[in-house]
């Protein structure tokens, strides 16, 4: 079960770094084709990108700290420590 967990936390983890990696290269790749787009903006054109890595460094982390977790629980072994 625990690494079963551990699978699905690899996944996010990848899913959330990939995602944010395009999405950090489409907004640049927007910023130079249409300028004035962001011309009319009161914001820098890379707030978007700031605020998804906030969100996606707060998911990876919490993944993260999961992983930490699950290998804590996996060497303490079923039986120790009075738990199962």
């Amino acid at each position: 079960m625990w690494s079963k967990v551990n699978t699905f936390l690899n996944c996010v983890i990848g899913s959330f770094a990939g995602v944010f990696i395009a999405e950090s290269v489409w907004t640049y790749w927007d910023y130079k084709t249409h300028p004035q787009r962001y011309a009319l903006m009161s914001a820098p054109w890379y707030t978007s990108v700031l605020l998804f890595g906030i969100l996606t460094a707060v998911i990876i982390l919490t993944a993260v700290v999961g992983k930490i977790l699950i290998r804590k629980k996996i060497s303490r072994g079923p039986g120790k420590n009075g738990s199962r």
